[in-house]
């Protein structure tokens, strides 16, 4: 492993000292460091007398380690660009041919590359926290607790690690630096509502929670770098020129993975789809483990959210489970299409975010619904009431067939983004991502679509009968 990382350093080291040669890197690196934690403390300054005359100290003590992660970021995304030119930018300038006509692997050339660029946002983020922190400490006394510094910094490491990643592997498969700093909103845009949520999770005081923000960063992150070494390509990358948006050549490779061989709908079903299915059968069961889990974790939730008594009207002969029925609208055969257009837009919501997380955020948008589940067993228990009853009379009737769809649309998403992560075979990403989109359009016209009126046909007009003949009234 040594042996294959040392050639890799002589890369990180040659560019490292171009970087540090260059004034228009030294020079907002310097800025950012010195006067963006130095505003960063003048509006902390002000935040915390502002809310202090209103007796708000808590606000004041939790908005000071906001400003730090902030103060961590921005050195980091200003840096960005050093990343987006890492390739693309020297092939422009020339430069890049006898690096790539080097005896260095692709890995090694791609690794140090990486090492290279990921310097000056690392170096800046940190001088632009201790700067800050010093200069909080020397204006108003504050002192950060050991374990809040180790989970900030470790965040603004990790944030920078994601970005530079992402755009190392833009640069890899970008025509021009410009093309290159126009892709780069697909890595801003996601970081900065990222941080939003961070910092929602920072003002409530939830800091333990920051710790699975990194995880899921950290795989992120290691997903995109082996993105980037899956299908860095050198002879690509001089040989290509210009980028040309096709749109036949996309529709027609789309429809060839899509039909296939297909000359009737029986033969798609027994040939195209069931060929589908078979390559999403591992995620499938891994889905059903994940299921699982969240449907523990959705018990865990009700007994430290836990639901009055009081509110949960399930009171069998009583008739006031068939009145609360009658009163939901959807529970009708007008509710029919609602119910599965909603279940529709989850999944296409799911596939969007999971074509740009790896399918990582889309499987946690799948899986909201076992959380729910599990956490009304848990609820319903709690005051008597037997939770196979509940299964029985409110959510098997329908969940039958929407269970699997649930499953088989997260299946799809996690292969698709196994399928970015993995190498290209010397094909292109965009045909990867046709192909495996082509696939997730099989299972969701073949399976997912009809499963899913099925269950919204049962939802609305057969499940609320058989929830009164389990519950009575």
């Amino acid at each position: 492993m040594l042996a294959n990382i040392r050639p890799a350093l002589m890369v990180t080291r040659r560019e490292v000292r171009d970087q540090f040669r260059d004034w228009r890197i030294i020079i907002p690196i310097i800025v950012l460091t010195v006067l963006f934690p130095g505003l960063m403390n003048f509006v902390a300054e002000e935040a915390i007398d502002f809310v202090q005359d209103y007796g708000a100290e808590l606000v004041a003590e939790r908005l000071i380690p906001f400003l730090l992660m902030v103060v961590g970021f921005f050195p980091a995304s200003f840096s960005l660009i050093i990343a987006l030119e890492s390739f693309v930018g020297e092939k422009e300038r020339g430069s890049i041919e006898p690096l790539l006509t080097s005896p260095l692997s692709d890995f090694q050339l791609y690794i140090g590359k990486l090492i290279a660029v990921m310097v000056p946002p690392i170096l800046a983020s940190t001088l632009g926290i201790g700067v800050y922190l010093f200069s909080v400490y020397r204006d108003i006394g504050w002192v950060i607790e050991t374990s809040l510094l180790v989970q900030i910094v470790s965040l603004t490491y990790v944030h920078a690690l994601v970005m530079v990643s992402g755009a190392v592997v833009i640069s890899t498969q970008a025509t021009s630096v410009r093309a290159a700093n126009l892709l780069a909103s697909f890595i801003i845009v996601p970081m900065a509502m990222l941080m939003q949520g961070e910092s929602m999770v920072m003002f409530w005081g939830l800091y333990d929670s920051l710790w699975w923000a990194i995880l899921g960063m950290v795989i992120i992150a290691g997903l995109l770098i082996r993105t980037g070494i899956g299908h860095f390509n050198r002879e690509e990358l001089l040989g290509r020129e210009l980028d040309v948006l096709d749109f036949r050549w996309s529709l027609r490779l789309f429809r060839s993975r899509f039909i296939g061989e297909a000359t009737n709908l029986v033969s798609w079903y027994r040939g195209e789809l069931w060929s589908s299915l078979k390559e999403v059968r591992l995620p499938f069961v891994l889905l059903v483990g994940i299921s699982l889990v969240a449907v523990v974790i959705g018990a865990g939730l009700a007994a430290q959210f836990p639901i009055p008594s009081e509110l949960i009207q399930i009171h069998p002969g009583e008739g006031q489970l068939a009145d609360s029925l009658e009163s939901v609208t959807l529970l009708s055969p007008e509710g029919i299409p609602i119910i599965w257009l909603h279940n529709l837009r989850v999944v296409l919501l799911a596939t969007l975010i999971g074509l740009f997380t790896y399918g990582v955020v889309g499987i946690l948008v799948i899986m909201l619904p076992f959380v729910v589940i599990g956490y009304f067993l848990a609820t319903v228990s709690s005051v008597g009431v037997a939770p196979m009853d509940l299964l029985t009379g409110f959510i098997l009737p329908h969940g039958i067939f929407e269970i699997p769809a649930i499953l088989l649309a997260g299946a799809a998403i996690l292969r698709m983004g196994g399928h970015l992560a993995a190498s290209s075979d010397g094909k292109k990403i965009s045909e990867g991502v046709l192909s495996t989109l082509a696939d997730w359009a099989k299972i969701v016209v073949g399976l997912i679509i009809p499963l899913l009126l099925i269950a919204a046909i049962i939802e609305a007009t057969v499940t609320p009968k058989i929830a009164l003949m389990v519950f009575g009234g």
